[in-house]
């Protein structure tokens, strides 16, 4: 019912970029010391979010999908760029810090956002708080 409000939708979107963002940082400071690894990191979330929208296909029933999707909100993986090591590692682990605490803004965006929209809800159905 929820995923027909597109504030809703596009906030469960950012949070699965935040998380898939996360999760990215995450691996990125595991291999801190492996040799020719390559920091990776999402796309960011305006760019990617809509940036897929599918041609819609004529519906002849009610039950037919008709293709028109907007994007995930994930996002592509992009090199995190980032000064080589000696070793030809790229990871700056200062770098993952400023990362994470991007992630864990967008991920507070997308709860306020959520929060905001279903106390808008309960207040039009006559529910309060």
């Amino acid at each position: 019912m929820f995923d027909r409000i597109e504030t809703l939708r596009m906030a469960g979107a950012l949070t699965a970029h935040a998380a898939e963002r996360q999760k990215l940082i995450a691996r990125n400071v595991a291999n801190a010391d492996t040799p020719g690894f390559h920091a990776r990191d999402l796309a960011g979330f305006a760019d990617t979010y809509r940036s897929d929208v599918a041609t819609e296909m004529r519906a002849s029933r009610p039950g037919h999908l008709t293709g028109v999707g907007w994007g995930d909100g994930i996002g592509r993986v992009v090199d995190g760029g980032g000064e080589p090591a000696p070793n030809g590692n790229t990871v700056s682990l200062e770098e993952e810090m400023f990362r994470s605490a991007a992630a864990k803004r967008e991920f507070d965006l997308s709860l306020a956002v959520t929060k905001s929209s279903l106390t808008l809800i309960r207040t039009s159905i006559g529910r309060r708080g």
